[in-house]
């Protein structure tokens, strides 16, 4: 399938490493010009030089969306570079495990500093020349636990809603100007934070990360961690072409993990 986003120019959010990256590897792949972003600037040029080297169009920005002037600075750059940005990926790091009964004030107000509002801060940024050309791609990079609270990852559970209400209020008003806007879910991806997250819960546990792993397969319906490349394939195809009247959606890639529609 041609998914239509040769030459169209992606910024994805940290994708320095993570799923970012598989994402970024895979809007490469299918001929997008990318845009590595991340705090570290070595790292993403490391990255741009790989693709490169394989013939794909990459970029590296260095950029911090957590500083007030982040955004715009990694924006511009991105624009002088590729030309304006057509495919925008909402991406971050994680915030730290916790109950929500040992949630403190200072925990909600990061829920929203960490998942809300740099993504907030690219949206607003970005989607008014999409709006102008016509033609844009939003996709947010989520968690299961949008729609399956995941336990002991309060402050996640709690940003990742959030983010969520608001993308979701923004596709139905952005729909007419042929801009779509959803979500990715993944469930047990095999990458550094998955691996962190079960070394976590294994010393909570007071076990081995090679048991917690082992619990969680026979959680999967596929009986095993997904696969990074397989993530970024399906964040290309709602990025793509064909998938103009998928909009507003939040699809799950978790080998059937969560249970409900």
């Amino acid at each position: 399938m041609d998914l239509g986003i040769s030459g169209k120019t992606a910024f994805v959010a940290a994708s320095t490493g993570g799923l970012g990256l598989a994402v970024a590897r895979s809007l490469a792949a299918e001929g997008a010009r990318v845009a590595i972003t991340g705090r570290h600037r070595e790292r993403a040029e490391k990255i741009a030089a790989e693709l490169q080297a394989d013939g794909h169009s990459a970029v590296a920005i260095e950029a911090d969306l957590s500083k007030p002037d982040g955004v715009a600075a990694a924006v511009e750059r991105t624009q002088e570079l590729l030309g304006p940005v057509e495919i925008l990926v909402l991406n971050g790091p994680g915030p730290k495990p916790g109950a929500a009964s040992a949630l403190g004030s200072d925990d909600i107000a990061a829920a929203f500093e960490q998942l809300v509002k740099p993504h907030h801060a690219l949206v607003s940024r970005i989607l008014p020349g999409m709006r102008e050309r016509h033609w844009g791609r939003i996709l947010a990079v989520g968690s299961s636990g949008v729609v399956s609270p995941l336990p002991n990852l309060a402050v996640s559970n709690t940003g990742r809603a959030a983010l969520a209400g608001y993308l979701k209020t923004l596709a139905a008003e952005v729909a007419l100007d042929a801009v779509t806007v959803n979500m990715l879910l993944p469930g047990r991806i095999a990458t550094d934070r998955v691996a962190e997250l079960d070394q976590a819960a294994a010393k909570r546990r007071g076990t081995t990360p090679e048991e917690i792993q082992l619990e969680s397969r026979k959680t999967i319906p596929a009986r095993r961690y997904g696969e990074p490349e397989e993530f970024g394939a399906a964040a290309a195809f709602l990025c793509s072409a064909p998938a103009s009247y998928i909009t507003g959606v939040a699809l799950r890639c978790d080998g059937g993990l969560i249970r409900s529609l």
